[in-house]
């Protein structure tokens, strides 16, 4: 990537705060990070880190206590709720461990469901969904309902339902974590294939071993980014040494 990579995620100063009572949780503690167009960032950290708190907040579905949030040049500061449902269905695709489809659809069904309230005809969200599957090796299985799928079918699946809409951003928490390690070692490298193809893509994990595929890594411990790299060669950029960052 060349100097003149544009951001397509600019958080400035995150913080979030969880008031119980009198007593304040501290979650987010200052968090700065900017994701460049094309990226392929694994944010990692342990338990009650701070990572998915970050993920949502990304997401849009989590609005900071205070900072700001720049995504893909709109700021999102002080939007309304329709107008982050708006930016979020538009330049978001989410991609969960669960999976999180629906059981009764087909997974041609499943797939076209973000196309619904876009406007278009049955009949070009019906393409347009086939056409994703097929992209992905699933155009057979297209009238499968997930029960009738293995665990890395599924998540092909819920691939397809978040690269559908074209997102400008794709946000994986755990994309790995209920396969077993041959599934999970497929479903990373068609993450990173569509990395390839040109999707930004920004993955949550606990495990070393999924972040060193990515380009950049970023560790998180107790609500601030305690390190920052890259994998791929480039010039790497560290935030604090913390050999301990996963212990």
């Amino acid at each position: 990537m060349s100097g003149t990579q544009t951001n397509i995620i600019e958080l400035t100063n995150i913080v979030k705060t969880y008031k119980r009572g009198a007593e304040e949780l501290h979650v987010l503690r200052g968090i700065t990070l900017h994701v460049e167009d094309g990226d392929f960032v694994a944010i990692i950290g342990p338990s009650g880190s701070g990572k998915s708190t970050l993920m949502n907040t990304i997401g849009l579905l989590d609005i900071p206590t205070s900072g700001s949030y720049v995504l893909d040049g709109v700021n999102t500061l002080g939007l309304s709720d329709n107008k982050m449902a708006e930016l979020r269905n538009h330049k978001i695709g989410f991609i969960f461990q669960q999976f999180n489809l629906l059981p009764r659809l087909t997974a041609l069904e499943n797939v076209e469901l973000p196309m619904i309230y876009s406007g278009m005809s049955r009949a070009e969200r019906r393409k347009s969904a086939l056409d994703m599957l097929d992209s992905l090796g699933m155009k057979s299985r297209a009238g499968h309902r997930p029960s009738e799928l293995s665990g890395g079918q599924q998540q092909r699946v819920a691939i397809a339902r978040a690269l559908v809409s074209k997102p400008s951003l794709l946000l994986a928490d755990e994309p790995t974590g209920a396969l077993d390690s041959k599934t999970g070692k497929e479903v990373l490298e068609l993450m990173l294939e569509l990395n390839k193809r040109g999707n930004t893509i920004v993955l949550i994990t606990h495990d070393s071993g999924i972040a060193e595929h990515a380009s950049r890594v970023v560790a998180i411990r107790d609500g601030e980014l305690i390190s920052d790299h890259r994998n791929d060669g480039r010039q790497q950029q560290q935030v604090k040494r913390d050999e301990a960052v996963l212990k």
